[in-house]
């Protein structure tokens, strides 16, 4: 179950309460400060008897720099880990990240690695014109890919999935014919193809975002695709949830008018955002921190977390030392409940985090107790 804190509440009266452990609530919650608590924090409380009725694959997404206690004190909780993330050149030339040794621990796990291919550039962005030229060169193409065939042989990734963002709506066919091709090479060598998709909730949704993923079309070629179902709430955004329910059901409610649920990954998000107030459109650059983060600055400044019953989200306000006010949005076990709830109602194959950069172990055990983590042999 979920407790939440209330005032007068400490770890040790909590744990009376529900007969476990102060160590058992600080281990299964990842409590950095255990006799610390504020108002309205939740605590997962674990039975580890919880009968579990649906098989779930768990997909985490990570940077190559990750570090490696963190890396494998994740393990238990994957299916897979997808590494971000390859580029490339306009002539097909595959860009590597520095994965070596983070690749080597995971396939020395019982957690199946899988190479991610971008347009993301060295700048940070999604590049819509390097996207314009592979999508619009066949010979390019091939070489992409027969490049990343070669490299998933060699490396010992499990599959590839293709996160091209901010695509031109006139690339949108051709891009749909890239999956396919790619498709087909890896279907041939006996590796899955997964697909990020663009949180769109109608066909005919405007801007560079939505327009040219084809969610019927790619959704027939690819073995899975991933639903971005996060980034409401964002750096240059107002404050607001980063993954709200009521909108992600609206993104759900389309998917799966066009895609196979057994087909589905489900984003999930985990992090949140520290806005500073006022926020001032153009202006205003949100703090992206780890959801225990958000926890330790509801501590430091003794802030009261409140619970928006629509979004399905935890937040809370304070005032730092400077006197500037902030709005902090984040992911707990009641937003992650309420979540995965979503998979089992909509009958998806799994969900995918990003990112697995910070652990969430109050987040990951509630999953854990809850489904049963699909194994790949």
């Amino acid at each position: 179950m979920i407790y939440v804190v209330k005032s007068g509440d400490t770890i040790n009266t909590i744990a009376r309460n529900y007969g476990t452990s102060p160590d058992e609530i600080a281990l299964i919650n990842g409590l950095e400060n255990p006799d610390a608590l504020v108002i309205g924090q939740s605590i997962y409380i674990s039975d580890n008897i919880t009968e579990k009725y649906y098989n779930l694959q768990i997909n985490g997404y990570a940077y190559s720099f990750i570090k490696k206690d963190v890396l494998e004190n994740t393990f238990k909780y994957l299916t897979f880990v997808t590494f971000f993330t390859y580029g490339f050149t306009e002539e097909g030339k595959l860009i590597e990240p520095q994965t070596e040794e983070n690749l080597q621990t995971v396939k020395e796990s019982n957690v199946k690695p899988i190479m991610l291919i971008s347009t993301l550039t060295s700048e940070g962005g999604f590049s819509n014109e390097l996207a314009n030229k592979i999508l619009n060169d066949e010979y390019s193409q091939d070489i992409l890919i027969e490049n990343i065939v070669n490299n998933i042989e060699e490396k010992g990734y499990y599959g590839l999935d293709i996160d091209f963002e901010f695509i031109l709506p006139e690339d949108k066919e051709n891009y749909s014919g890239f999956v396919r091709k790619a498709k087909e090479k890896l279907s041939e060598k006996g590796y899955i193809l997964i697909v990020s998709l663009a949180p769109k909730t109608s066909s005919d949704q405007k801007g560079l975002l939505y327009e040219a993923h084809d969610y019927y079309a790619i959704g027939q070629i690819a073995d899975y695709v991933l639903i971005m179902t996060y980034e409401w709430g964002y750096t240059y955004g107002p404050p607001m949830a980063v993954a709200p329910i009521n909108k992600v059901i609206e993104v759900l409610n389309y998917a799966v008018s066009e895609i196979e649920r057994e087909k589905i990954f489900m984003g999930v998000p985990n992090y949140g955002y520290d806005w500073r107030m006022p926020y001032i459109r153009g202006e205003t650059k949100a703090q992206s921190i780890s959801n225990t983060e958000a926890i330790n600055r509801a501590v430091r400044y003794n802030a009261e977390i409140m619970f928006d019953e629509l979004a399905m989200s935890p937040y809370y306000e304070y005032t730092d030392e400077e006197g500037n006010g902030h709005i902090v949005w984040f992911e707990d076990a009641r937003s992650i409940e309420a979540k995965t709830g979503l998979v089992y109602r909509y009958g998806f194959t799994g969900i995918s985090i990003w990112n697995i950069m910070n652990l969430f172990t109050q987040g990951y055990n509630l999953i854990y107790d809850s489904f049963n983590v699909v194994k790949k042999i």
